[in-house]
């Protein structure tokens, strides 16, 4: 039996995977996840991992794997500081605990090895995901929608076949889109936006979030509504309306309950056209000789109002949810499963 705990350590939020696995079939597997903007408090990051490590009721471990994405947050002077900070993190938090972390190559480097290479294991979590997911498919584009940001990462022949490592070389490819299902800013989705009769600017202020869009139109519930509100106020409906009409320059007095409604169906609207033009650009890049078939996977909490609708936009064919290829609570920590089932199989020999 092989006892492994992965985690994938982002700016905003903190999630692990804990599993058992024995003679390649998994035994136990147990998720959790905490919401911890690291650009506040930094320095607690250490005491975030054991009280996820606590709440899995972890009584034995046979290894530790990491990946990251926290390293771009601002708390840090550059990637490599931020790197650095995250490891030490991780090695207080498990001494004596054999720890491994991922690089964009889909390897599991010795904590000695990342120390010394940091900007390979820097926002590599998307790796995490396609690797996974190539263990169960041969070819297909995943599309993985967090509550930051969006991932599409293409599989050829069973391997991960993405043109960016770095989160720049994604932006530069399609394969990165900085919209998520929570934390983006309506600002960041749309400039304009079509009001009584005429069209809008959007107010540049940091108003409301996509969390609200999609509490609004019930894609998500309060218990989803992880994040922070840009007001300070309850993520209740009646509230994050108000926050929404604040993207016109109104409120909740100015503007009807149906108007605001329809603000949002037009922010969700652009949304899934972010991801779909993406989407379009990096499956035209990759030769799938000829097929016309290629499944997309889904995963993350934005897969069923983002990512599958963009896969529905551009006239996808087949649309896999990924709980239905592995363990079902897999597509909201998609990342921490992928690589603690990476080193369970390495530490099985497989």
């Amino acid at each position: 039996m092989v006892d492994v705990l992965g985690y994938d350590i982002g700016g905003a939020n903190v999630k692990a995977v804990f599993m058992s696995k024995e003679r390649g079939k998994l035994q136990e597997v147990k998720i959790a996840a905490k919401y911890f903007p690291i650009w506040k408090k930094p320095q607690e990051l250490r005491q975030i991992l054991q009280t996820l490590k606590k709440e899995l009721d972890v009584k034995k471990l046979d290894g530790l794997a990491v990946t990251m994405t926290a390293e771009l947050s601002d708390a840090y002077q550059t990637k490599r500081e931020g790197v650095k900070h995250i490891l030490s993190c991780v090695e207080d938090a498990f001494p004596g605990i054999p720890i491994y972390v991922l690089n964009y190559s889909a390897e599991l480097l010795s904590l000695a090895t990342a120390l010394e290479e940091p900007l390979s294991v820097a926002a590599a979590n998307w790796c995490a995901t396609g690797w996974l997911v190539a263990q169960k498919l041969i070819d297909c584009v995943i599309i993985d929608v967090g509550s930051t940001s969006t991932s599409i990462i293409p599989v050829l022949n069973g391997k991960v076949v993405a043109l960016g490592k770095t989160d720049l070389d994604k932006l530069l490819c399609g394969e990165l889109v900085y919209t998520g299902s929570l934390r983006t800013n309506v600002a960041a989705i749309v400039q304009k936006i079509p009001i009584r009769g005429g069209v809008a600017s959007v107010s540049s202020e940091l108003f409301a979030l996509s969390a609200d869009v999609h509490l609004v139109l019930g894609n998500i519930d309060e218990k989803d509504y992880t994040s922070e509100t840009t007001d300070g106020r309850k993520k209740s409906i009646i509230e994050a309306l108000a926050r929404l009409s604040r993207i016109v320059c109104a409120d909740t007095e100015i503007l009807t309950e149906k108007e605001i409604r329809q603000l949002a169906k037009y922010i969700h609207k652009a949304q899934i056209l972010q991801v779909a033009r993406s989407l379009s650009r990096v499956y035209k890049c990759v030769d799938f000789r000829n097929q016309k078939n290629v499944p997309i996977v889904v995963t993350g909490l934005g897969r069923n109002f983002i990512a599958r609708k963009a896969a529905e936009k551009i006239g996808a064919n087949e649309i896999v949810d990924l709980g239905s290829l592995v363990h079902d609570e897999a597509v909201y920590a998609t990342p921490a499963f992928g690589v603690a089932l990476m080193l369970a199989n390495k530490l099985e020999g497989n």
